[in-house]
């Protein structure tokens, strides 16, 4: 997510960052608000003053999700979850949880956290509006009232007890409570959640079909987008369900090839990339085999090929410090997650600095292939 986002800062050490289809949402709602929500409740406006408040009341109401998400995340970091990244998009925001919850309690806690702020956010909003109306100009009203409203609906549309809502956390956090197992309380709620999906999707087409055609193709998104993050969110469970207790070290691929730090992108390209075909190669020094870094194709692209016989991997590498790695003990799925929260292809396994092997997606594949035969035959 982040490789496609404009990163803002850190709170409390969590990187904040803005997808670019973040933009999306922001013409549409500031769209909606200057032309259907505030004309009808404060007439007399220029049209430029619906339009900046309009676009002001969307940059706070898209704060209020960032505190959302925050709330989540400081609950998780509560309970010794890391969290690295908190990314606002068009559907509004995902706080990167580097782990599931340890405890039915932990999720319950740090499901119920993001739509107790928003509530609480939106009756403060109401209450403050009401206090300030007869002191304050009418668009300081407006603005208070549109972020009193549209938290209270975040609030209560994530308590829908389908996953991977809030409330489909909740809800799996009970199941999970009941039955003991992570697993099927999680084959629950993405149930729950895809009967809610198509839910969404049937009221959307009626609406459209009646004549609310715009309303109706927000349900009809909104449904789709529920369906496949329910599906998605059960693959995930079942894949974390057959890699437990699986270590990298059992799946990565031993003393994989690497190159010196002044080979020169020419005898890369020659001896490695085309002569055993791969496409990235941990960089390693010559005098005690610590990694330095690694470099891949994109590496080489970027240097002019007239250059490449004296340029060194090592002048275009991605350096060690920048680099994501794992090691032989740590669990799979954590590496997994690595891969995926950097949409990396590949992770260096080291082991006191040096390099001792190197997970890649094929790795895993392969690794899953195997389990699956094995499971045909014993079938």
């Amino acid at each position: 997510m982040l490789n496609h986002s404009l990163r803002l800062g850190r709170i409390h050490g969590i990187e904040i960052a803005v997808h670019w289809s973040w933009l999306i949402i922001f013409v549409l709602f500031t769209w909606s608000l200057a032309v259907f929500f505030f004309p009808p409740l404060y007439p007399g406006w220029s049209v430029a003053t619906y339009w900046i408040v309009g676009a002001i009341s969307t940059v706070l109401l898209f704060a209020s999700v960032l505190l959302h998400e925050l709330s989540h995340s400081l609950v998780a970091e509560a309970q010794g979850i890391p969290v690295s990244s908190i990314t606002l998009f068009v559907f509004g925001g995902v706080s990167s949880i580097q782990s599931e919850p340890r405890t039915a309690r932990d999720e319950f806690l740090m499901a119920i956290a993001g739509p107790a702020s928003s509530i609480v956010i939106g009756v403060a909003c109401y209450g403050l509006m009401l206090i300030l109306a007869p002191v304050v100009p009418e668009t300081v009203v407006a603005v208070l009232l549109s972020m009193a409203i549209y938290n209270v609906i975040l609030g209560l549309f994530n308590l829908i007890p389908g996953f991977p809502l809030d409330g489909g956390r909740v809800f799996r956090s009970i199941v999970w409570a009941i039955t003991g197992s992570l697993w099927r309380a999680t084959a629950v709620a993405t149930t729950v959640g895809q009967v809610f999906a198509y839910l969404f999707i049937f009221a959307g087409l009626f609406l459209a079909i009646a004549g609310s055609f715009v309303s109706g193709i927000w349900l009809v998104f909104i449904g789709w987008f529920l369906n496949n993050a329910a599906v998605t969110s059960r693959q995930q469970a079942e894949l974390e369900l057959l890699l437990r207790g699986v270590r990298v070290g059992s799946v990565m691929t031993a003393n994989p090839p690497a190159v010196l730090a002044h080979t020169s992108l020419a005898d890369f390209v020659e001896h490695y990339v085309l002569a055993q075909n791969v496409r990235a190669v941990p960089v390693v020094s010559e005098a005690d085999g610590r990694i330095l870094g690694l470099v891949t194709l994109q590496e080489v692209r970027a240097v002019p090929r007239a250059e490449w016989s004296r340029t060194t991997v090592d002048q275009v590498m991605v350096p060690a410090n920048r680099l994501k790695v794992a090691t032989r003990d740590e669990p799979l799925v954590e590496a997994l997650r690595d891969l995926s929260a950097e949409d990396l292809n590949q992770l260096p396994v080291v082991d006191r600095g040096r390099l001792v092997g190197l997970l890649t997606r094929s790795d895993v594949i392969r690794y899953l292939r195997v389990r699956e035969e094995l499971g045909q035959r014993a079938a």
